[in-house]
């Protein structure tokens, strides 16, 4: 399964993202490119365990069923999927700064590897070891990636 420890899954990433114009038009969803960048280094400070959202309810319930099933195979996340409040961003973002966060942060996670990965739980999967973590942050990228077609 791809994930985020693998330099050859990190390094086609980054090469995803400096490919991904500001100006793409989305294929679903309401994000511009600039906000996805946002939510995406927002979800990586999460992985990383800088940005602790809590628990939703819903995952609390859901959450260990859905998480089973999303982590069991490469296939991509779903669309309009929804997020937590707290990586949401607001309507003015700059692409070039939020792109270049991310691709820090997306290198500070795979050099890091297991030992940088967050202990705290995931707000709708719960706790997930630092592989699970690695496989949804390259899922969750990837989402994003294609729903501006890179």
């Amino acid at each position: 399964m791809k994930h985020l420890f693998d330099p050859a899954i990190a390094g086609e990433v980054q090469s995803r993202l400096q490919g991904l114009d500001p100006d793409a038009a989305r294929l679903w969803g309401r994000m511009t490119a600039a906000q996805a960048m946002a939510h995406c280094a927002s979800a990586m400070e999460m992985a990383s365990g800088d940005l602790r959202p809590r628990r939703v309810l819903l995952g609390r319930i859901l959450g260990p069923l859905v998480k089973a099933k999303v982590l069991a195979d490469d296939a991509p996340f779903g669309r309009n999927s929804p997020t937590a409040k707290e990586l949401k961003s607001g309507p003015e973002v700059d692409f070039s700064a939020e792109r270049a966060r991310l691709a820090a942060l997306v290198e500070r996670f795979a050099r890091a590897g297991p030992a940088g990965c967050s202990p705290h739980p995931h707000p709708f999967f719960g706790r997930l070891s630092p592989q699970e973590w690695a496989v949804l942050a390259y899922k969750h990228l990837d989402h994003h990636l294609r729903q501006f077609g890179a």
